[in-house]
């Protein structure tokens, strides 16, 4: 008896992505990254081969691309690689997002070199940021925590600079920089990027990240990004991954608040835990905390965050939830002010005040 011939006429041409990937891993991936994955995903559904020549074909992208986006999802143990004893590219495994160990896939893959990272990997930070930021998770909620940082800047020598450039790891990041920059990379810029790599322990993805990041709002001086990445370093940000999830807790309205105080730096985890508070614990809107930061800035140069949080703080407890509400609880101060005795004038009298003294408030804070 002959072979019989199968048919399903229920098959379905789709390929199904877990809303895990799509709720943890999507957004810190590039465009090169996701196209690959996805990719891979719709070639094991479908059980058919494919070589790292036929994918860089497919998106139009490099050999050297292709292979970069499989090490970065390896990496994030989205897929495990396969190599033979001349570390050349033999096979893909796709893991489970949610699993501990690898679910087998077979699509064969065409050998290619892959290449040594001449710096730190993602997956295993410099041993002296390891050492000076512990983890993001170690803090405790709520308390603002200042971890002592110190990584000295190297004086890189022209050799080193041309070596850097001349890196073909490094050739293509420093060319994406400059289309980013949108200007030709000087020698004190590559020894920025050279430091970030170096020694902060930077990958190619989290610098490539690092730099579109800063560039999205506004900021194309490497001297801004140099100071932003010494701060996601001492936060203890390794992953492209963890730089979004902290860039998101940075949103619009956060910058929008330490502007509106006069501040245009990074918030610090302190100025970030005042304006959670404001926001979360006591519910403003940010019409209401502007509303304080403008008090603030009338009133004082220094520790306006205290300032703002003093004012912010009594509204709270008077009851304050919208701007209307400030209006009213100004007039009612204003009522009873007037049948009491004229303090003596001050620096404050022609700002409109609450329960709260603001000149006790500044001997208070400056005694601490």
């Amino acid at each position: 008896m002959g072979f019989l011939t199968i048919y399903q006429d229920n098959y379905t041409d789709s390929t199904v992505i877990s809303n895990r990937f799509i709720d943890e891993y999507m957004q810190a991936a590039n465009d090169a990254q996701l196209k690959i994955y996805l990719y891979l995903i719709r070639m094991m559904n479908a059980r058919l081969d494919t070589s790292i020549g036929t994918i860089a074909d497919k998106f139009n992208y490099t050999e050297k691309d292709v292979v970069r986006a499989l090490e970065y999802w390896e990496r994030n143990a989205l897929l495990a690689l396969d190599y033979d004893s001349q570390r050349n590219i033999v096979g893909i495994h796709l893991l489970d997002s949610g699993a501990s160990a690898p679910s087998p896939v077979s699509p064969t893959m065409a050998t290619y070199p892959t290449v040594s990272a001449p710096f730190p990997s993602v997956a295993a930070p410099a041993p002296h940021i390891a050492a000076a930021c512990p983890s993001v998770n170690a803090a405790v909620p709520g308390q603002p925590q200042i971890r002592p940082f110190s990584v000295e800047k190297p004086n890189y020598t022209a050799d080193q600079l041309r070596d850097f450039k001349a890196n073909e790891d490094t050739s293509r990041l420093l060319f994406v920089a400059e289309q980013y920059l949108k200007k030709p990379l000087s020698a004190n810029d590559m020894r920025t990027i050279l430091f970030i790599m170096d020694k902060l322990g930077f990958s190619e993805d989290l610098t490539d990240y690092l730099i579109q990041y800063c560039v999205d709002r506004g900021k194309r001086d490497l001297r801004y990004i140099e100071k932003v990445a010494i701060s996601w370093a001492e936060q203890g940000i390794t992953t492209q991954k963890q730089a979004a999830s902290l860039a998101g807790k940075y949103d619009k309205a956060v910058y929008e608040i330490m502007r509106a105080l006069g501040k245009n730096n990074i918030p610090t985890e302190a100025e970030v835990a005042y304006i959670d508070r404001w926001r979360k614990l006591y519910g403003f809107e940010n019409d209401v905390i502007l509303t304080a930061c403008e008090r603030t800035v009338l009133a004082t140069d220094s520790h306006r965050f205290e300032y703002a949080d003093s004012i912010l703080t009594s509204w709270h407890k008077a009851g304050v939830h919208h701007k209307g509400d400030i209006k009213s609880l100004d007039e009612n101060h204003r009522r009873s002010r007037a049948c009491r005795p004229v303090p003596p004038a001050n620096k404050f009298n022609q700002f409109t005040q609450n329960e709260y003294d603001f000149d006790a408030l500044e001997k208070e804070i400056l005694s601490n």
